[in-house]
């Protein structure tokens, strides 16, 4: 049962709306898996820490990774120590810091991101392939306004 079987026609039409988002969201990101470990034996957060390193050529501390990843340091440890043994990223000392390491990408690990993130991007085309151009950009200014509303209520910057 997913989760917008919970859902009754007596619930707010939003709480309806949000199950659909997180049910949505829940049955692409398992396709995304399946692809990922089906295609290039990887996990998701495999890639989404390279993603995170590709981003930053010069490199990211772990802590920084950590966070941007919203994941404790144990986690980005044993993923960054996968990475480095496959070659596919490489830690490198921070200066004037002996308990502090940059990770990046080496370039194998660039050129592997670069297909895997190809594929990804195709991925989500296809998941909101039923969907027009036109109803992709009116639901991304949607979710847009619903976004900007969550941020102000809880003071975030946009």
């Amino acid at each position: 049962m997913d989760m917008e079987a919970r859902a009754h026609s007596e619930h707010p039409e939003a709480l309806r709306l949000w199950l659909r988002l997180l049910t949505c969201t829940q049955l692409v990101e398992k396709e995304v898996r399946a692809q990922l470990r089906e295609r290039f034996d990887t996990t998701l957060p495999r890639f989404d820490l390279m993603a995170q390193l590709e981003r930053a050529p010069e490199g990211m501390k772990m802590n920084e990774l950590s966070r941007r990843m919203m994941v404790t340091g144990g986690n980005v440890t044993g993923i960054t120590d996968q990475l480095v043994t496959e070659g596919l990223v490489d830690r490198v000392e921070v200066a004037g810091d002996r308990r502090a390491c940059r990770v990046r990408l080496t370039p194998k690990g660039r050129k592997l991101f670069q297909e895997m993130a190809q594929q990804h991007e195709g991925w989500i085309v296809q998941a909101f392939s039923a969907l027009t151009v036109r109803e992709v950009a009116t639901l991304h200014r949607l979710l847009g306004k619903v976004k900007r509303h969550a941020q102000d209520r809880a003071g975030q910057p946009a």
